[in-house]
């Protein structure tokens, strides 16, 4: 028995009845008075539950208690039928009390079942949602409802049996599908689906769900409910309503669609069901009405309640408005769509945090803990809680191992200060020098990070073997003390007012970065090529004498810098830096040939990679350690990346002094000097960094190959919605300059993009097309008479994708060479994939084939283990986009330093160190500590000053804020506060490639 309040705080309404799903901070509907009569509810598992309700209470008061106990966030996709007392199957209408529409409540047992299906499986958010919807195509699938043809429905229940009874062994899945029936037929297509499982090995039940959608969306009858009629002549047909329009079938064969747009009114007279469409502009024909029979005024009235929901749930942006009651006579029915529209579901998931709680898998075998998992966890990939090992080579860490990871050698115990896992170090007492102790902790470093390998880099040591969320928010452990204002204005240290002092400090904490980014190559990464003995030698010599001169050249910078500062913040006595800067300007002159070198090592080790598959998986698993926060490319050119963050600092302090200071002719001399290095070294920058994104794509792509093509340059990535005979569906856009490829983001272990299409830049128009097909912001792409429209999320975002469509296909235009082939399987000949195409459907070889597609390029293994926190998964997750000037200034752009963050609802600031790089804030406990301990990506965040509203009554403050999300940081000074606001800025406002390139003409 099931009573309201029993379950948890998930769903329920405001006080208005037209919301499925809470507001923060809203209750659910109080239940009327009276007395309570038991209800029957028959779930999706087959499971039944009674739930006690008033006999006053709306349809949406038992919706919304089936929804809490279930803890379903996405529950607007469903609903609740019942047979009326004619013995028809009905919705339950939301807005009516149940006493006037259920007259035997005892007697009566209602189906909580999908109600509405979205073309692509991708838009539903939680791992839960999949799964209800899995059991109803399992439902239609034995029931009849969803045919195809044999070699679908063999994969569809390969798929089912994967997330039922795990990995294939042969009698487990001949004797289980001997004792269960899914299908129609099924001992004649045993040995196909034999054959399917077998593809499935190590797919969980989450990604078997996904799959399992991802191959019943292609198909016809997905979702389809026939009801029959008969047209003007007598035919009998059947209609049937779906996501893009209403359908008209012959058996099971559709003959004719009538997509939402083309229709103009959908309405009812007794038995006649009537559609009218619009007038077609281009031929003088005056607008037609079609009239279909059906049995009863009652048919007739359900199915135009469904068709009228339908259009309302997938084409409406919110819930329409309720009609204003007549005063006198009412005329036609008040019947409304009531509940959140498929927008404002997957707007509210994005929006806000849920709590993760498990469920149960009512017919799964496999021993796999699933969760609730919002967009946080769910949409970016599976969960791979089952893992049993997290990386394959001699140091392995189960899910069942103890926590506790020692360092290789004889050491005595040591709880780590960094307060994660118990990691030791030797504690004893050691008279050693402190040249040989500083050697010796790099050899137990380096020996530590072989234990560290299967610590993914994320967010929380509850991770291990999963790949954190871009969009995690950054919530710390309880070892980041929180403090009351007032005694953090205490301990705040009392500093020089002097801006110079301010630049000089932002000197020092970014020379600390940049020595812990080198620490990174020449200890941990040396460390790990050392002990698996998988590079070559010149590969590991070429590093070794390329970082470890660097390295210690600015371990000596570091110290005087600390020095200069300490004596600056006691008497005053030394207040400057520029003689500092101007000595290791030179000295950085005497190893100009190392600096050269960085790009060196990036290509070399690339190519040690392609010629060893067993160094390319060691490089790989080393940077999904926590350490190894950013690409390991990145770290690689960190030396040339100084230099602009020292001209930046040059440049500022020769703007702060007068020509008469004392240290204005250091720093001067000291400008000269990095602007000399920079233009020797300023053309492989750009090259590299190119060939380093290039390559990072290259892993973030399935399907394609030869992305790092000589000469070819990104320009912009991120996200546009394509128009398809399926409504608008998110993709992500690369537009390189020569080709612009599209893909989809699907759920699988490798959080990898499937690239689907690639449209040569050559002999492309763009126009602007919103009036044409009433999407905001749409705009279109045509080329070899094929035509793509896409919407951006914004206006500016369209201006900007066009002008870089232009930019880029000018570039096409000017270039000699042919467009080269991308694309390893030519899905684009199959896909063809015309604008607005009636039925968008893969073949069947190539849904059949989509488990195999990963091991088919070399570069991109099925069991490849690839970052979620790339990029371009940040992008699709923000609905934005990047381009190549975004880039550029994320590389200049980088800052570290101590700030105080305060949540938006919390009382007491944190101190956290802080680095901004790639686009992102890494949170540090101090500046000591090996990797970071929380993350926010700042794309599609907005930067501004914490209002009046806001009530902190502090200075120096900024307000980070992504829709609901808001986070307040407080610098020490007013120079600190332009600066952090001015680098921010730089990674949450994109740019276009025009201005990217005058710049680069002015340099």
């Amino acid at each position: 028995m099931v009573e309201q309040g029993q379950a948890g705080h998930r769903l329920g309404a405001p006080e208005s009845l037209g919301i499925s799903t809470l507001e923060p901070g809203h209750k659910p509907p109080a239940m009327p008075t009276g007395r309570l009569m038991p209800i029957r509810v028959l779930l999706l598992d087959d499971s039944e539950q009674i739930f006690d309700i008033s006999y006053r209470s709306s349809g949406r008061v038992l919706f919304d208690m089936v929804c809490l106990h279930l803890n379903l966030v996405e529950g607007d996709y469903f609903g609740l039928q019942f047979h009326n007392h004619h013995r028809k199957m009905v919705w339950l209408d939301l807005l009516k009390p149940i006493r006037k529409q259920i007259t035997r409540p005892k007697h009566t047992v209602l189906r909580f079942v999908v109600k509405f299906f979205p073309p692509d499986q991708s838009v539903l958010l939680e791992e839960l949602t999949r799964y209800l919807f899995a059991l109803q195509v399992r439902q239609d699938l034995g029931s009849g409802r969803l045919t195809c043809s044999d070699s679908s429905a063999a994969l569809l229940v390969s798929h089912i049996i994967q997330s039922e009874i795990g990995d294939f062994e042969e009698t487990q899945c001949r004797q289980h599908l001997l004792n269960t029936n899914y299908i129609p037929d099924q001992m004649a297509l045993m040995d196909k689906i034999m054959e399917f499982h077998l593809k499935h090995i190590g797919q969980t039940p989450a990604e078997s769900d996904y799959r399992l959608l991802e191959v019943a969306c292609s198909l016809e009858m997905y979702g389809i409910r026939l009801h029959p009629a008969k047209d003007r002549d007598g035919n009998k047909v059947s209609l049937a309503v779906a996501h893009g329009g209403v359908l008209v079938f012959q058996g099971h064969s559709r003959i004719n669609s009538f997509n939402w747009s083309a229709i103009r009114k959908l309405s009812f007279k007794r038995r006649r069901f009537l559609i009218k469409l619009r007038a077609d502009p281009t031929q003088n024909v005056s607008p037609d009405t079609l009239e279909f029979l059906m049995a009863s005024r009652d048919c007739c009235k359900m199915f135009w309640k469904i068709s009228v929901e339908n259009h309302a749930f997938f084409r409406l942006f919110e819930e329409p408005r309720p009609k204003p009651k007549a005063v006198l006579f009412s005329r036609g029915s008040s019947f409304r769509f009531s509940g959140r529209t498929q927008k404002q579901v997957i707007d509210y998931v994005k929006e806000n945090e849920f709590k993760k709680l498990p469920f149960d898998r009512k017919h799964s075998r496999v021993q796999y803990n699933s969760s609730l998992s919002p967009l946080r966890s769910a949409q970016h990939q599976v969960p791979n809680q089952a893992a049993k090992q997290s990386w394959e080579g001699p140091y392995l860490v189960s899910s069942e191992d103890s926590a506790v990871l020692r360092p290789c050698g004889n050491s005595s115990p040591s709880t780590q200060r960094n307060g994660c896992s118990d990691q030791t170090y030797p504690v004893q007492e050691d008279s050693r020098s402190p040249a040989a102790k500083q050697q010796q902790q790099a050899v137990d470093r380096a020996e530590l990070t072989c234990a560290l390998v299967a610590l993914v880099n994320g967010h929380s040591d509850d991770f291990r073997g999963v790949t954190p969320s871009p969009l995690i928010s950054p919530l710390l452990n309880d070892g980041v003390s929180e403090r009351n204002d007032d005694e953090e204005d205490n301990r705040r240290k009392i500093c020089p007012a002097d801006n110079s002092y301010f630049i000089a400090k932002e000197l020092l904490n970014t020379e600390r970065t940049y020595l812990k980014d080198l620490e990174l190559i020449t200890v941990w990464f040396q460390g790990v090529l050392d002990k698996e003995d998988c590079a070559p030698e010149d590969v590991k010599t070429l590093l070794r004498s390329t970082y470890e001169p660097l390295y210690s050249h600015h371990t000596h910078f570091l110290q005087e810098l600390e020095e200069r500062l300490s004596l600056w913040e006691g008497k005053g006595d030394v207040q400057h830096v520029g003689d500092l800067l101007l000595n290791t300007v030179q000295e950085l002159k005497a190893l100009s040939a190392l600096l050269q070198r960085s790009s060196e090592c990036v290509f070399a080790l690339e190519k040690a990679c392609c010629a060893s598959r067993r160094l390319e998986c060691v490089c790989r698993e080393f940077e999904l350690q926590k350490v190894c926060f950013i690409p390991l490319n990145v770290f690689l050119l960190r030396p040339l990346h100084r230099l602009l963050h020292y001209r930046h600092s040059l440049d500022t302090l020769c703007t702060h002094y007068p020509d008469t200071h004392p240290d204005y002719t250091h720093c001067t001399a000291a400008l000269d000097g990095v602007c000399e290095l920079q233009a020797v070294l300023h053309t492989a920058l750009l090259e590299t960094e190119n060939h380093q994104r290039l390559l990072e794509l290259q892993k973030d792509l399935l399907g394609v190959c030869g992305v790092c093509a000589a000469g070819r340059q990104i320009i912009r990535l991120g996200c546009l919605s394509k128009l398809s005979g399926r409504g608008l569906q998110q993709r992500m856009f690369f537009l390189f300059s020569d080709v612009l490829l599209y893909s989809t983001r699907g759920i699988t272990a490798t959080n990898q993009f499937t690239v689907h299409r690639q449209l040569p830049l050559r002999g492309m128009t763009i126009r602007e097309s919103e009036d044409e097909w009433g999407v905001p912001h749409s705009f279109t792409l045509t080329v070899q008479q094929q035509s793509l429209v896409v919407a951006a999320c914004s206006e500016s975002e369209m201006e900007k994708w066009m002008e870089d469509l232009k930019m880029a296909v000018d570039m096409a235009e000017e270039s000699n060479g042919p467009t080269a082939d991308l694309l390893t399987n030519h899905r684009d000949a199959s896909e063809s994939d015309h604008t607005y195409k009636s039925s968008d459907v893969e073949s069947e070889d190539d849904l059949c084939g989509s488990r195999t597609s990963l091991s088919k390029n070399g570069s991109n293994s099925s069991n490849s283990v690839h970052r979620g926190n790339t990029t371009a998964h940040v992008c699709w997750h923000r609905n934005t986009s990047v381009s190549m000037l975004d880039f550029s200034r994320a590389t200049e752009n980088q800052l570290s330093g101590n700030l105080l963050r305060k949540f938006k609802n919390s009382n007491g600031w944190q101190k956290l160190w802080v680095v901004f790089t790639n686009f992102t804030l890494f949170f540090y406990k101090t500046h000591e500590d090996e990797y970071p301990l929380a993350s926010l990506p700042l794309l599609g965040y907005s930067v501004s000053d914490a209002a009046h509203t806001d009530i902190l009554h502090k200075d120096h403050v900024f307000k980070l804020q992504f829709k609901s999300h808001v986070y307040y940081f407080r610098t020490e000074s007013e120079y600190c506060f332009h600066r952090w606001m001015s680098v921010i800025r730089s990674a949450t406002v994109s740019a276009s490639r025009t201005r990217y390139l005058n710049r680069t003409e002015l340099d």
